[in-house]
């Protein structure tokens, strides 16, 4: 079949069993093809082709509304409504979303990038279903690992009490991005290896009769047997003490065992939970074999070999430079934990979990949980460090704010992926958090130049003991700079002069600042001099230079891979506003608005954070400077 002539997934209907899986073959070599060269989530995407052909075929989208949580696992999905004809352009700019994309297709009824909202968002739509009377099916489909999340189990709780019409897709492949931990996991596990429900059931029912029902005493012990037996044997109970019809576990390879097991499901009243056994990055070997997440989301490889095809870099990954110098300072520093929400992997933390295995504590899809966990730690003379996404935590502003901040405790918290991330687009830029954190009370937010200044700020964050800590690091790669040998502290809340001008000041840190140098050596060679400030320490400012700053009466521009509202220069404009300052200050960061996936060139390109903006930006502000009279230094 050419998966390019496919518009709507109703021919899947008339398709009989061998059509079937000829077409799950070819939608996974058209898979493992594309994202050789795109990259992409290879993983999850191959291990649901039969279990997406078998939504299609047993229900009808967009009447009846499928919700994927996460949605790195709709590719197929894609590809069937489709849209595989624009798979070149996957994660790319301007092209296919790597997640669902509501203005892509009618077909895609929920946008997500973060995990554990299909529930509620699907119980959001079935209560609309009901009070406008329609009758279309509402399927959310949620994997093992998003389960876990807490939104997901409030959701559960809601669904069930209210008995709402629903069909719930439990895809278990045992994964989320790394391999699931908890309790919850281990019942899953349970479910996995027990006989059909059905089965089960029955020798319970059979069992039960067997016990003579009496009065008083011996009645109320019958009730515990039955209670406790019903635990001990019969499959699905969590689910079904929750108000779910629980079917499963059923191979999600099997088209036909899908089939019945949904049709069947179609025709119950109230909710129901299908759980389904899935093999992540199923008809691919490196994919199926892989045990730690590697191929859960990945960069171009070589399909005859699954070998990554590597960029060329020249500092250490970011995650790595930072968890590595944690790991260093663990061995002398007994009071050091560290934490992560299911991102052991991803923030480069398998030394730490290899070495220390007592001391680390992968918690999870459960990002609140994450961050209370490592306020309590603190509250107990313990020094947390908690190395989590920007994006993820998102999540977990509330608890930063009540639990770690107002009671001003001891957490070392690794913002990783700070800043544009690219190919994961709207919701996965890290661009939020200095916004949401920097108006918090007592917290000290940083970032480093370079992996030298970052192995100091991480020695810095361990020996501070004064409240909470923050250190904002980029996806990537470092710039391959002079490591010292020795890490040491740096003074809280000083910034650094990196150059000296006299006609304008830039404030700036992190990765922007090497553009700031290159825009710097072209301004001097127009005769602009312009001082540059490594403004490291985004909360405390360095008050004392900045009031030197402003005294000066020089034009000052900041520029920052972060948004404007609320942002550093945002605080700068506050410290002029408050101390009278009339400075001219102009900003370079990212505009109101969500930035969509592509390349960071590309997206730094599209928001005006270029070297050539701010040398345009400069010369500007130094003409008006002048023309105003006002005198330089």
């Amino acid at each position: 079949m050419d998966l390019y002539n496919i518009t709507s997934p109703s021919f899947l209907k008339k398709l009989n069993k061998k059509e079937l899986e000829s077409l799950a073959g070819e939608i996974r070599s058209f898979l493992i093809e594309k994202c050789s060269i795109t990259g992409g989530h290879i993983g999850p995407n191959l291990g649901v082709v039969e279990l997406t052909i078998a939504l299609h075929r047993s229900f009808n989208s967009p009447n009846d509304k499928f919700i994927w949580d996460v949605g790195h696992q709709t590719y197929v999905h894609k590809i069937l409504t489709g849209r595989a004809n624009q798979f070149d352009t996957l994660r790319q700019y301007k092209g296919l979303s790597g997640f669902p994309k509501r203005n892509e297709s009618e077909h895609d009824e929920w946008e997500t990038g973060h995990s554990s909202t299909s529930l509620s968002a699907a119980m959001g739509m079935a209560v609309a279903r009901d009070l406008k009377k329609d009758s279309n099916y509402v399927i959310p489909i949620i994997g093992d690992g998003a389960l876990t999340g807490g939104m997901a189990l409030e959701a559960l709780n809601h669904i069930g009490h209210e008995k709402t019409n629903m069909i719930v897709i439990l895809n278990d492949n045992e994964m989320s991005i790394a391999p699931n931990v908890g309790a919850l996991h281990n019942i899953l596990g349970r479910l996995r290896t027990a006989k059909e429900y059905s089965k089960a059931k029955e020798e319970l029912e059979s069992l039960m009769k067997k016990i003579p029902v009496l009065g008083g005493k011996l009645a109320s012990t019958a009730e515990r047997v039955k209670d406790s037996l019903k635990y001990l044997v019969v499959s699905g109970v969590f689910f079904e003490e929750m108000g779910f019809k629980y079917l499963g576990p059923i191979d999600g390879h099997d088209l036909d065992s899908l089939e019945k097991t949904l049709e069947y499901a179609k025709k119950a009243k109230g909710p129901v939970l299908v759980h389904v056994i899935t093999k992540k990055g199923k008809g691919y070997k490196p994919a199926e074999e892989d045990t730690v997440g590697t191929w859960h989301g990945t960069g171009p490889y070589k399909m005859e070999t699954g070998d990554f095809v590597k960029s060329q870099t020249v500092g250490p990954a970011w995650s790595s430079l930072v968890s590595e110098s944690v790991r260093k300072l663990m061995h002398d520093d007994k009071r050091i934990v560290a934490i992560t929400p299911a991102m052991p992997v991803g923030s480069k933390m398998e030394g730490i979990q290899k070495e220390f295995p007592e001391r680390f504590f992968d918690v999870g899809i459960a990002e609140q949980h994450a961050v209370t966990m490592a306020a309590g730690l603190a509250t107990q003379g313990m020094k947390p460090f908690l190395a989590i996404y920007s994006t993820f935590l998102q999540r977990a502003y509330d608890q930063v704010l009540h639990d770690i901040a107002r009671q001003n405790l001891n957490v070392f918290i690794g913002i990783d992926r700070a800043g544009l991330v690219g190919a994961d687009g709207e919701t996965h830029q890290g661009v939020f958090d200095i916004a949401f954190l920097r108006h918090i009370p007592n917290i000290v937010l940083m970032m480093p130049k370079d992996e030298n200044e970052g192995q100091h700020m991480v020695k810095t964050a361990v020996e501070y003991n004064d409240g909470p800590i923050a250190m904002r690091y980029p996806r990537g790669n470092g710039y391959g700079v002079p490591m010292d040998d020795e890490m040491k502290t740096i003074q809280i809340g000083t910034w650094e002069i990196l150059r000296e001008g006299r006609h304008a000041v830039i404030l700036t840190f992190g990765s922007t600042i090497p553009m700031v140098m290159e825009a710097v050596d072209e301004l001097s060679h127009q005769g602009i001099q312009v001082k540059v400030v490594n403004a490291r320490f985004i909360k405390p400012m360095d008050e004392e230079m900045l009031h030197s700053i402003m005294a000066s009466k020089l034009p000052i521009l900041t520029v920052e891979e972060a948004v404007l509202q609320g942002g550093f220069g945002s605080e700068v404009l506050e410290f002029a506003s408050d101390h009278k300052y009339q400075n001219e200050i102009e900003r370079i960061g990212i505009p109101d608005h969500f930035i969509e996936q592509g390349s960071v060139n590309l997206l730094l390109d599209e928001i005006g954070i270029t070297k050539d903006e701010i040398v345009n930006r400069i010369q500007k502000i130094v003409v008006s400077n002048k023309r105003l009279g006002t005198k330089t230094v």
